[in-house]
């Protein structure tokens, strides 16, 4: 077995990764790299392999735990993905040296197990990264330096991007597993928030080009838009459809980046395998735009507390939490408003209450109806 194998010579595993990482110049090892961290990530990845399943949540938990012990040790996002590659490569040396029959699902497993690890520690740097960001931007007297944050933000999903991508193109692991999924993810981050600053600039600056938007139109633009990134989460999508012929005057660009906040929280906080569903209400006078997901429900007091800035609802603290923020100050500007519904222990829903544009009436219409 692969851990016996890994228990039975770990000082010569641990050997082999000092000297690879002590060979490297770029990026140049630390004491804390080579003393504890190899050895820390060997132990836990024969405690993974015994599990015999690179998908189970001890897993992640392991290489979660990992990813904070290393960052925590002040070593960069780089070295902590060239360890896991060291460890690998080290492995698989030896193997081949002494001729050890390993099987081919055994080593799969250990390429699993590498990939989910490294996908962990990627995404606990991002994490911590973004949590200081957001505890320096709530600071008093730094709200005016939001849009310096925002910049932040992207360039670590850059950094993240190009740090997966990196071990991607290494070999170490495949192009359709845990850490090419955070390569998409990362991406779609970085669109959306481009997507949003933009949309913020025109807001703020009074630049909206108001034109008649077709609602339901607009939802069937933003459900094909979003139905890559609910398969990608494992959640499935659906389209109340009602208030046929409902118009809205406003600036495309906003209201779609207002309503995709919507969507994309909901995408993020719903459970996998659960439901995210886009209702559309019409009157004679108002739209309402519904997005309902299965999030688990509100903190108790929390529903007004969610569209202030870097307010999040859960441990899930991607971003800065400045979307609903936004959502709130575009449809307020349309002469709208925004509330949110707590659905107890099932999800939320959130609606944007617009005003309509008065529907055509044909000449005759009126007549004819007599």
């Amino acid at each position: 077995m692969l851990h016996e194998f890994i228990t039975t010579h770990r000082d010569e595993i641990i050997r082999r990764c000092r000297m690879k990482v002590a060979a490297r110049t770029t990026p140049a090892p630390t004491p804390s790299e080579i003393e504890h961290g190899v050895p820390l990530f060997l132990d836990q990845l024969v405690m993974a392999l015994q599990l015999g399943h690179s998908g189970s949540a001890d897993i992640d938990e392991t290489s979660l735990l990992h990813g904070q012990d290393l960052l925590a040790q002040g070593l960069s996002m780089a070295q902590v993905v060239q360890d896991y590659g060291d460890v690998c490569q080290s492995i698989t040396e030896l193997a081949v040296e002494t001729s050890a029959r390993i099987g081919t699902d055994e080593f799969r497993l250990l390429n699993g197990c590498l990939d989910r690890a490294i996908a962990g520690a990627v995404t606990e740097y991002g994490r911590q990264r973004q949590e200081t960001a957001v505890s320096v931007a709530t600071a008093p007297g730094r709200e005016t330096e939001q849009l310096g944050f925002l910049a932040h933000e992207l360039r670590d999903l850059i950094h993240t991007v190009m740090i997966a991508f990196d071990v991607v193109k290494s070999g170490h692991v495949g192009a359709g597993g845990s850490t090419s999924r955070i390569i998409d993810r990362s991406l779609q981050r970085a669109r959306d928030l481009i997507t949003r600053s933009l949309a913020e600039v025109r807001l703020s600056e009074g630049v909206e080009q108001l034109e008649d938007i077709s609602i339901p139109a607009l939802m069937d633009d933003l459900m094909a838009g979003s139905r890559l990134e609910a398969n990608v989460r494992g959640i499935k999508m659906l389209l109340d459809r009602g208030g046929d012929g409902a118009v809205i005057n406003a600036d495309r660009q906003i209201l779609t980046t207002a309503v995709m906040n919507l969507v994309q929280n909901a995408l993020k906080f719903s459970r996998v395998g659960s439901t995210v569903t886009l209702r559309v209400r019409a009157t004679a006078h108002r739209v309402l735009l519904e997005v309902q997901d299965e999030c688990g429900g509100l903190p108790v007091g929390s529903g007004d507390e969610l569209f202030r800035p870097f307010e999040q609802r859960s441990t899930n603290r991607s971003g800065l939490g400045l979307g609903l923020t936004f959502t709130k100050t575009a449809i307020e500007a349309i002469g709208g408003t925004i509330t949110v519904r707590d659905l107890p222990l099932v999800g939320c829903v959130f609606c944007a209450d617009l005003p309509r544009v008065p529907p055509v009436v044909k000449p005759g219409a009126a007549a004819s109806a007599t």
